[in-house]
């Protein structure tokens, strides 16, 4: 019988009532200590920030070379790709596109940017109602990201119906899980028909992964891999805190007055949206030692559930943690990850949010939403739609 040196839940985190509102359990387990053994799953979770925080920058023990799911069967499906690899390899699959998504870099991006998402904003306002998921925050990011990869417009309905389901493999092997199962191989049939050398745009981040396959810096199959993780991957957290950020807004629409009063809020504004609704919920790393706790102790060899979602509302690190506040200090949150597997997109993340929430900002005086229809996914937190009614700026 196995001896445990942590405390232990029968919850399931991944039932469908804890993926709707996941933060009553989500405190539950911030109380019952700082690693938690999650029976259903043989798992150990970690959801206070300090430990999160402590086990993102220490990847040499907190690895992620054996797979990020908490179902191993999983992991070979991603073995060996940018999320599922440890340095020095990990370094080398990232260093492709990281001159293309360095600040500097995307500075020129931003005014084409900035155009495209007033122009998408502008027409949906002039609705009056619309669906902030489907119309705006699904529409504008897919477009975006989709075109700088270079990619045909053929195969694009598909990305957001692939993405979510590759994301449900990073949970258990429950039945959204396995449903997802083919998607792997849909994605990288998609890639290799679609993404290919003469089907890419010149100069899109596409053809520099080619230009990598042809220095020798990556093999091809992990340029293939490269191209799907940047396509599949790359769009999420944008949709998601888009989505998150106008329900939010409408239902506090003080910190909207003040966001319009005061546009250089914008930026703080979209950190406390991923704060509050993390678009990530969590990955898993394997322990390569003993990991001794305050309370607690993880034996070499098991895989823990690092908890960004929890992590984000950890009273020990935010005051009224469960309070959307635009003026809040929210830098230092983890919905980006943290360390040698930060969101490597984060920053042209950021540049598609502010620009959409500057656009609505100049052009909605206030937000009214329906009821919010949830996308349950066993790794990302979103909305599948929010039926809203905007009152246009004069």
């Amino acid at each position: 019988m196995t001896t445990l040196h942590a405390p232990s839940t029968s919850r399931d985190l991944y039932d469908d009532a804890t993926l709707t509102d996941p933060y009553s359990a989500y405190a539950e387990l911030r109380g019952a200590g700082s690693a938690v053994y999650l029976e259903r799953h043989g798992v150990y979770a970690l959801p206070r920030y300090a430990e999160v925080r402590r086990a993102l920058g220490d990847w040499e023990t907190f690895s992620s070379a054996a797979g990020v799911s908490i179902a191993p069967q999983f992991d070979r499906l991603y073995a060996g790709s940018v999320i599922a690899s440890d340095p020095p390899e990990h370094d080398v699959l990232r260093s492709v596109l990281a001159e293309r998504l360095a600040p500097r870099a995307l500075r020129p991006l931003r005014a084409d940017i900035e155009a495209r998402a007033d122009a998408l904003v502008a027409e949906v306002v002039a609705r009056g109602s619309f669906d902030a998921v489907a119309d705006l925050a699904q529409v504008f990011p897919v477009s975006v990201v989709a075109d700088l990869v270079g990619v045909p417009q053929e195969g694009r309905e598909r990305f957001l119906d692939r993405a979510n389901r590759n994301f449900n493999l990073f949970g258990p092997a429950n039945e959204r899980a396995l449903d997802s199962l083919g998607v792997h191989d849909e994605s990288l049939a998609y890639v290799r028909e679609h993404a290919t050398r003469d089907r890419l745009a010149p100069g899109s981040f596409g053809a520099t992964v080619y230009e990598a396959i042809d220095a020798g810096i990556v093999s091809e199959r992990q340029g293939l891999r490269l191209l799907m993780t940047y396509l599949f991957a790359g769009m999420d957290t944008t949709i998601n805190a888009i989505g998150h950020a106008i329900w939010l807004f409408a239902r506090q629409p003080e910190q909207w007055r003040a966001l319009r009063a005061d546009p250089s809020l914008v930026g703080p504004a979209f950190e406390e949206v991923l704060r509050l609704e993390s678009p990530v919920q969590g990955f898993a790393r394997t322990v390569r030692r003993d990991v001794a706790f305050d309370d607690a102790r993880v034996p070499e060899g098991a895989r823990v559930l690092l908890l960004y979602g929890s992590a984000n509302r950890d009273e020990r690190r935010w005051a009224d943690a469960d309070r959307f506040d635009i003026r809040r200090d929210a830098s230092g949150h983890v919905a980006f990850g943290y360390g040698v597997h930060g969101c490597a997109g984060q920053g042209l993340a950021r540049i598609e949010a502010h620009a959409i929430l500057s656009a609505l900002a100049r052009r909605v005086e206030s937000f009214e939403c329906g009821t919010p229809q949830r996308r349950l996914n066993n790794a990302v937190r979103g909305l599948a739609a929010l039926p809203t009614t905007v009152v246009p700026a004069a």
